[in-house]
C-alpha cells in the first residue's frame, strides 16, 4: 500500500494561500473607517424628538398609525442622530 497519496505540488500552493489570506487579514482592518457609535443617552432623545414630530393619530393607540410618512420620520431620526440629539427649531 502507498502512503504517498497526495500530490507533493499542493504544499506550495497552500502555503502561499494561507500567507495571503494572512497578509489580507492583517493589511485591511487599519484601511477600514470605523463608524462612531450612537450614545444611549442620544438614541432616546432623538426617539423622543421623532415621537414628538410624529404624534399618534389617536392618542393611546399607536397601531392606529402616527402622523407623516415612515420615511419622513426615518429622515428626521437620522438627522437627529448626526446632529448629537440637537435638532435645529423650525
Amino acid at each position: 500500500m502507498n502512503s504517498r497519496n497526495i500530490d507533493p505540488g499542493i504544499f506550495p500552493k497552500l502555503t502561499f494561500k494561507c500567507a495571503l489570506l494572512w497578509l489580507v487579514c492583517i493589511a485591511l482592518p487599519p484601511l477600514m473607517d470605523s463608524a462612531s457609535a450612537v450614545t444611549l443617552e442620544v438614541a432616546k432623545k432623538c426617539n423622543a424628538l421623532v415621537d414628538q414630530a410624529f404624534p399618534p393619530l389617536v392618542i393611546g393607540n399607536p397601531a392606529a398609525g402616527r402622523k407623516g410618512t415612515a420615511k419622513a420620520r426615518q429622515d428626521f431620526h437620522r438627522e437627529c442622530i448626526a446632529n448629537d440629539g440637537k435638532m435645529p427649531k423650525k
